[in-house]
């Protein structure tokens, strides 16, 4: 029986830390910039953990 390919739309969305754990980008820092202030913006920075309810489904998805 093949393998499962995983969920190519999730596999560019989260990233598999070396300890295991998955990160994302936080929403929000795409476009629109002007009118939100230095404070959120900065605050949208860099990555996140991704929260312990939905570990389970994004691991699903990138066939782990």
């Amino acid at each position: 029986m093949p393998k499962n390919k995983p969920h190519s739309g999730a596999s560019k969305r989260f990233k598999v830390t070396g300890s295991g754990k998955l990160r994302h980008e936080r929403a929000g820092r795409r476009h629109i910039l002007e009118k939100k202030s230095s404070r959120v913006k900065r605050r949208l920075k860099g990555t996140d953990e991704v929260s312990p309810n939905d570990t389970h489904q994004v691991d699903k998805m990138l066939g782990r």
